[in-house]
């Protein structure tokens, strides 16, 4: 499968799997969507999101280890943002992951419904060579 259209890059960004690194994900998400023009609610619905994204890959892709390396690239094509994160940690049965029940009390396990809930599209793509997993996550510009 061949790579989807990006649109112009803004930013990318190399982390390690550390959640004190997610500080520099979330300013990073925030700085791109405000230049982008994005109104003060649509910019906190994008940190949101990868922010809960990275707390994913970091708890479960790569099981709390801090020597991953998570990439995010930001791209705008048209009046959408484009979120492509990508890790290195062994691939994922993206069929299994699921939000669980909201009605259900109990702390934890809310990110891949934030995710839903906050962009427009959220879906698993082929890696490139040699990574483990490619989340796509894309947001129109309010």
């Amino acid at each position: 499968m061949t790579a989807p259209e990006v649109g112009e890059r803004i930013v990318e960004l190399r982390v390690q799997s550390r959640a004190d690194r997610l500080r520099v994900v979330r300013a990073v998400v925030a700085e791109a969507a405000r230049s982008a023009g994005a109104s003060a609610p649509c910019v906190r619905d994008m940190v949101i999101a990868v922010d809960e994204a990275c707390q994913n890959v970091i708890r479960h892709a790569y099981g709390g280890r801090p020597d991953g390396e998570i990439i995010l690239q930001i791209s705008r094509l048209d009046d959408r943002l484009i979120f492509d994160l990508v890790d290195f940690a062994a691939p994922v049965d993206a069929s299994v992951i699921r939000p669980r029940d909201v009605t259900e009390v109990r702390p934890g396990g809310l990110g891949t419904h934030f995710i839903n809930e906050c962009m427009d599209e959220a879906v698993f793509r082929p890696p490139p060579a040699g990574a483990g997993n490619r989340l796509w996550m894309t947001k129109r510009i309010e």
